[in-house]
């Protein structure tokens, strides 16, 4: 038996296991729990099975586009929407309805299972090995058979998520982090259950300690909502909103946002699928279209400026935003356009413009290792000090809280009230309220038969930590103390990408790497193999753990059991490992990694790490170049920061008077920018092609909208509650279309 209220349950003798319940305590006083929804299934087969059937799917197509451009996608979205359409057309068949608990561990196993190209290494580490120069590998192997790569995936697959678990308590829980891609999600599959908006509800909850650092990191990025090597875009987050029109006023119902059919959705997805298929076979036998010279033969030979009309790039646009896209191009510009000619025609880079090593394409990687170096350390302190700051604030209130408690047992209510008054800025005393501050930030967790215990977190934790010692050793002949470094210092670096998530959406797991290569340098001097294994370590931990924290915030939001969604996470990594060493072993057999078709251009950026910190020169008349562009980005997150800590709407930049959320969305991605610079022009220009055209076309669909309701009575008052809603459902059908794109080349291409 039990009594809700505001989305929590108070759990009775029955409903709990008896060992957690004392009883001495009244069942009044007993705990109150997070309300996990019992009257729907928790965990089905049916549900991991299409989760694992889709992320195979998205896990060919990240594996191919992360090879070929470093780009890697979670697919959150889609997996809630595709695991939808799927037992919706099953719906009559099925004896219990698919509802969206099932949809969160769906769209967890499909995640897990699609992230594996960027989590076990296999789009940067992997084909690093291949660019070592013979010197370099001392004798170590580098060359891995079906077997060893199993055995590499495993020994990455596991310390992240069990990490992650402990960290769900402070991050979910008691401070409440958005999860911009997680929040998202949960909206998302509401939408698709019909159910009321999961953050509505959150509202009115507990908050955590806030103080003026809270945005530290998140002022940086709230702009794009984007995660590192998985881009997640502000079109996909707006997307996922529920359509209102049945909660209109009656006389405004005429004029309602109505949603799209299901079968016109479908449709639109087979269709997109379809013809970005097409294109893939097209180009595989016609390899002229894959890279059209629309700026003039000389630009396209000389100096690598092409198009690449892939439909799952311009996919790949609209999923990512305009302005990440912006930013994306503005960099190849800057990289392609400005460095790469100076580069040349100075003699700093003399070799064909293409070449890694002589050409200007390895003189400008430098200036994009220096980007993302300078844009990921600095996020990731701004977060390391808002946390040290949010744990002095925790500590001092508690203390305070305590000595007041303390007081009030004593019954000196006269000197509790000046303690209530410095705590809450209240004069009148509440023991209630001064409760709640003694918790400091304790907020009601699920039923315990729902958590994950705490044996087989930290049992786990230490066994996935000995099996990445042994088969690192056996593999890489890597001292097993080594290991045991990398990994202890990838779990810290993982609770900052974590937070930098939570807070922003973005993950910045190659910065993450790169700080454990730079450790590593010193621990391992002139092993480059042994730093390579080392940053794919710490970028492994950071990527599964912050996997799985976006979907356990969706399973928070959505009252679903996080033991279910870890046991999906689990189920999908394992299965993932296989596919992907398959894959990559396939891909290997068919095309030259790196090679023409898949340059694997993230690969050069880990070696050029290995490299520099064990101290190769970097080219000539590079240096000034890498100061002033990572002077630039180091100061871009810290006056997003102080921008951010204005109370005012209005932030006057010079002439121009910009609302501080149009300068959030707009403001200068380093991530976005080294992108571009790294990547060659043809796949930026697409990408670019694809978030203008999906802006402009909701543009063009709005005003032709609203000059429609207009002439038949709506008036502006109407119009406005309705634009919003109109958007986000254009929105919508942008991602699913998007999706399509971007699933159908990946998963079509020959191979």
């Amino acid at each position: 038996m039990t009594t809700k209220a505001n989305n929590y349950v108070r759990v009775s003798y029955d409903s709990i296991p008896p060992d957690s319940v004392d009883d001495d305590i009244p069942e009044s006083q007993r705990p109150t729990y997070h309300r996990v929804d019992t009257t729907q299934a928790q965990f089905t087969w049916r549900a991991v099975i299409v989760g694992l059937l889709f992320g195979t799917v998205l896990c060919f197509s990240n594996l191919w586009f992360g090879l070929q451009s470093g780009w890697i996608s979670m697919m959150s979205l889609q997996s809630s929407l595709v695991g939808f359409a799927v037992f919706k057309a099953l719906e009559h068949i099925l004896d219990i309805p698919f509802g969206p608990a099932e949809n969160v561990v769906l769209q967890s196993t499909a995640v897990a299972t699609a992230t594996m190209p960027l989590a076990g290494g296999f789009v940067g580490i992997l084909p690093a090995f291949k660019l070592l120069e013979p010197e370099e590998i001392g004798g170590t192997r580098t060359e891995l058979n079906y077997g060893q790569l199993c055995a590499w995936g495993l020994a990455l697959t596991f310390f992240g998520v069990f990490f992650a678990i402990p960290l769900r308590k402070q991050t979910i829980i008691r401070e409440k982090l958005k999860f911009p891609s997680g929040t998202a999600t949960a909206q998302m599959i509401s939408v698709l259950h019909n159910r009321p908006d999961p953050t509505m509800a959150q509202e009115d909850e507990p908050r955590g300690q806030s103080s003026a650092m809270d945005t530290a990191a998140g002022s940086h990025n709230s702009l794009t909502r984007r995660r590192e090597d998985a881009n997640i875009a502000d079109g996909a987050v707006d997307s996922a909103i529920t359509d209102y029109s049945d909660h209109q006023p009656d006389e405004n119902r005429q004029f309602a946002v109505d949603d799209v059919s299901w079968v016109t959705k479908l449709v639109s997805l087979f269709v997109a699928f379809i013809l970005s298929g097409t294109y893939a076979l097209l180009a595989h036998f016609f390899p002229i279209v894959s890279a059209l010279p629309v700026f003039g033969n000389r630009l396209s030979k000389v100096w690598a400026w092409n198009l690449t009309p892939s439909l799952s790039y311009a996919g790949q646009g609209i999923i990512m935003g305009l302005p990440t896209c912006i930013w994306m191009l503005a960099g190849s510009v800057v990289g392609w356009g400005i460095l790469s000619p100076l580069a040349k025609n100075m003699g700093w880079a003399p070799g064909k413009v293409s070449d890694w090593k002589a050409g200007s394409r390895g003189w400008i990687l430098w200036i994009s290792l220096a980007v993302m170096i300078a844009e990921s350390v600095i996020s990731l302190g701004l977060v390391a000090a808002k946390e040290a700051r949010n744990a002095y604030v925790r500590v001092r209130h508690t203390i305070s809280a305590r000595r007041q408690l303390d007081r009030v047992s004593d019954g000196d209510t006269d000197n509790t009230a000046n303690y209530q008054t410095s705590l809450t800025g209240s004069n009148e005393f509440d023991l209630d309220q001064t409760k709640d501050l003694a918790e400091d930030y304790t907020d009601m967790d699920v039923d315990p038969r729902f958590l994950v215990p705490g044996w087989v977190t930290w049992t786990g934790l230490a066994a996935s930590t000995l099996l990445c010692m042994g088969i690192v050793y056996a593999i890489f002949d890597i001292p097993m103390y080594d290991t045991l470094i990398a990994v202890l210092l990838a779990l810290p670096l993982a609770v900052l990408g974590v937070r930098a998530l939570g807070e922003t959406d973005l993950n910045p797991v190659s910065g993450i790497g790169k700080v454990s290569q730079v450790v590593f340098a010193g621990i391992m001097p002139g092993n480059l193999v042994g730093n390579l294994v080392a940053g794919g370590i710490a970028e492994a931990g950071a990527q599964q753990a912050g996997d799985l924290m976006q979907d356990l915030k969706t399973g928070h939001l959505l009252n679903a059991s996080p033991r279910a969604q870890f046991v999906a996470q689990m189920i999908g990594s394992v299965f993932s490992v296989f596919i992907t060493a398959g894959a990559y072993i396939l891909y290997n057999k068919v095309y030259t990694i790196p090679g023409p078709e898949l340059p694997a251009p993230t690969a050069q950026v880990w070696l050029d790490m290995a490299r520099l910190v064990n101290g190769h020169p970097l080219p000539p008349h590079v240096w000034p170049f890498i100061t002033v562009f990572a002077v630039v980005f180091i100061a871009m997150p810290i006056v997003a920061l102080l921008i951010n800590r204005k109370k005012e709407d209005i932030i006057v930049l010079g002439p121009l008077n910009l609302r501080k959320s149009t300068l959030q969305r707009w403001w200068p991605s380093g991530i976005a920018f080294a992108i571009g610079i790294y990547n060659t022009p043809n796949f930026t220009l697409m990408r670019a092609i694809g978030a203008i055209g999906a802006a402009g076309v909701t543009e063009v669909i709005v005003a032709r909208e609203k000059k429609k309701r207009l002439s038949i009575g709506a008036d502006n008052r109407i119009w406005n509650q309705q634009e919003p809603l109109l958007r986000r459902k254009v929105a919508m059908m942008a991602i699913i279309v998007a999706s399509g794109f971007v699933l159908g080349e990946g998963s079509l291409e020959p191979n």
